[in-house]
């Protein structure tokens, strides 16, 4: 029973969407149709992108660039920038997950090292607004992007300038909240970060051609089970552990709200008032329904009643800033933070809320200005 109650805790919005998806077979009889509900091109692209990561991850790929970078830092200004906006920009690639399980944990690390432990709440709280934020900028950034990107049919270019000049302003934000650190002057009193093993040159280019081939597939080039039998058969060859350190829960989660979103579509009085209630008003509904039940099931709900995906998409993006559940990935800062400094996370998740509200105003400011 432990385990049990364990898990559900853990795997808390995956309970939620299976739970919900069992209630709603209650209420349309389960059939083939239910297969059709799936999202299968989304999934495939996730799952992929997702051991593509996880194996760069494994490798310490990521860790390099970082230290690489942090060999340039010379005060806590300049070591703050980097560590911030290395997940800013990294997310744009890597995912907002990925990026914040590789550098906060580096950014504890550098922090302890440098004795500036002071700056672990702001920095990290900056780190998770950069990855939550730049990630959005592209389709691969997040997974509710990529689903919602797969079923716009948008052109690439076009998502590319619809969040852009959000992501601008996200960048100016950060330096302006960077420049709010305090002792930003005070030098680093600390050794270069350690190097690690090299880098195999070899496996490195060929997840780096996986990467290419993923991104021929989300621009509409390449079928998507083409990535999906050459990511399993390469990674499997290569290094099969790979393919069961990838985040299963999440996959899951998708189908889901899949099943419980097309039962709802399915019921005529439910999906009339959805479809009125969303219908004209994406952007802040997105943002309000991430804010209890997180962004990528807001996006799932959201998208089976709405014709105006590109409003959703913007919705549910800045619809992760606010609460710590409005996006999963800013659960992964906090533990990561209270595991490490326990006695720090009541401040911190104070001081994440202010921040994350006022960059919440603000780029709801942007939108209301734009539209």
């Amino acid at each position: 029973m432990k385990k049990v109650i364990a898990f559900f805790k853990k795997e808390t919005v995956l309970t939620i969407a299976w739970v919900l998806a069992i209630i709603s077979a209650f209420l349309v009889k389960p059939s083939k149709e239910y297969i059709d509900y799936i999202d299968f091109k989304s999934l495939g692209i996730l799952w992929s992108l997702m051991v593509i990561m996880a194996g760069l991850q494994g490798m310490g790929f990521f860790k390099k660039i970082g230290n690489a970078l942090l060999n340039k830092a010379h005060n806590s200004f300049q070591l703050t920038l980097i560590l911030v906006f290395l997940c800013f920009f990294s997310s744009m690639f890597i995912t907002n997950d990925v990026a914040l399980i590789t550098f906060v944990p580096f950014a504890i690390y550098m922090l302890e090292a440098c004795n500036r432990e002071d700056l672990l709440i702001p920095v990290i709280a900056l780190q998770t607004l950069a990855a939550n934020l730049g990630s959005m900028l592209t389709p691969i950034g997040n997974p509710q992007n990529l689903y919602l990107y797969g079923i716009s049919g948008m052109p690439i270019k076009d998502f590319l300038m619809l969040m852009l000049p959000y992501s601008a302003l996200t960048l100016v934000l950060l330096l302006i909240s960077a420049l709010f650190i305090p002792n930003k002057s005070a030098k680093l009193l600390t050794t270069e970060p350690e190097t690690g093993d090299k880098l195999s040159v070899p496996v490195l280019a060929i997840y780096g051609a996986l990467f290419i081939f993923a991104l021929l597939v989300v621009s509409r080039i390449v079928p998507f089970y083409f990535l999906v039998i050459a990511v399993l058969v390469v990674v499997f060859f290569m290094n099969k552990k790979v393919l069961i350190q990838i985040d299963y829960a999440l996959l899951f989660t998708f189908i889901g709200f899949f099943i419980f979103t097309g039962n709802l579509g399915k019921i005529p009085a439910i999906s009339t008032w959805l479809s009125n209630l969303v219908g004209g008003r994406e952007v802040i509904t997105g943002v309000l329904a991430s804010q209890a039940i997180s962004n990528v099931p807001a996006a799932l709900l959201l998208s089976e009643f709405s014709d105006n995906i590109s409003d959703l998409i913007v919705g549910v993006n800045l619809g992760g800033l606010g609460t710590l559940i409005a996006s999963m990935a800013s659960l992964i800062s906090f533990k990561l933070l209270a595991h490490s400094h326990n006695d720090k996370k009541g401040k911190y998740l104070g001081f994440f809320t202010v921040i994350n509200v006022l960059y919440l105003v603000i780029l709801i400011g942007l939108n209301l200005v734009i539209v």
